[in-house]
């Protein structure tokens, strides 16, 4: 079900997007050769609740840590466990975080140490597709249109945009009517009115768009065994416009205007 929001319920989703890019701010700092997946989980673990907000993604369905960490092939939901990280890997958290009822989520991915030219498009191409989307996000305008300015800018890069999971709405719940798949044709698809909240989560593969699911359920990697990047925000259709609410300060990114 798709669920409209006031101003209140947006200001509450705010806080928790602060929490969340509070996350993936200091993840990223404290992440190095060197350091487990299972001290970041940690972190952000302080940081969540240090912020008077609780977890998102612990205990749901399951899922037994704070936020998922999904190292070089692994395209999402990725376990924290005792691995460590070494030079020229990249790493992508996801993580999410509920104030008062609200939730926000948001990922991003990031190198450790040096990486190549082409490694480094790929994490680039992946967040341009993000912010893509985000400038199709409008009251009026369709999925339609989020979805094919995502998968123009893998396409543009010749890289593989991963189908089987896809952004979603957000509110109440994590996972919220509508999805937000990461390709599509403009112009079709359901309108956005205000009110609607979202989260757009391009996934882009260095090869091809087939995903496989490891053992423990959870871990999704690429098929192929190629690198993968993820990137998210939450997006809230407000009356005064559209806002990213888990904005990391120092990305530099403004609010797009409806």
């Amino acid at each position: 079900m798709i669920t409209i929001k006031n101003a209140k319920e947006f200001e509450k989703m705010a806080v928790a997007g602060a929490t969340v890019a509070a996350v993936l701010s200091g993840v990223r700092a404290a992440a190095g050769p060197g350091v487990s997946l299972k001290e970041l989980d940690e972190l952000a673990a302080e940081i969540i609740r240090g912020r008077d907000c609780t977890p998102s993604f612990l205990g749901y369905h399951g899922y037994p840590a704070h936020i998922c960490t999904s190292p070089n092939d692994v395209i999402v939901h990725g376990i924290p466990s005792e691995h460590k990280l070494v030079d020229g890997d990249i790493l992508s958290i996801d993580a999410g975080a509920i104030y008062e009822g609200y939730h926000g989520d948001a990922a991003t991915t990031f190198p450790i140490g040096e990486i190549p030219p082409n490694v480094r498009r790929l994490l680039d191409t992946t967040e341009a597709g993000l912010w893509a989307g985000i400038e199709q996000t409008r009251p009026g305008g369709r999925l339609g249109d989020v979805g094919s300015a995502v998968e123009r800018e893998a396409d543009r890069a010749g890289l593989g945009v991963v189908r089987e999971y896809v952004g979603h709405g957000i509110g109440r719940s994590m996972h919220e009517d509508p999805q937000v798949p990461n390709y599509g044709k403009a112009g079709t698809g359901m309108k956005l009115r205000r009110g609607m909240a979202i989260c757009i989560e391009p996934m882009f593969n260095m090869g091809g768009a087939g995903t496989k699911v490891d053992a423990d359920g959870w871990t999704v990697r690429t098929a192929d065994g190629s690198l993968s990047a993820h990137f998210e925000h939450t997006i809230a259709l407000t009356d005064g416009g559209v806002r990213v609410l888990t904005q990391e300060p120092d990305l530099g990114k403004g609010a797009h205007a409806s």
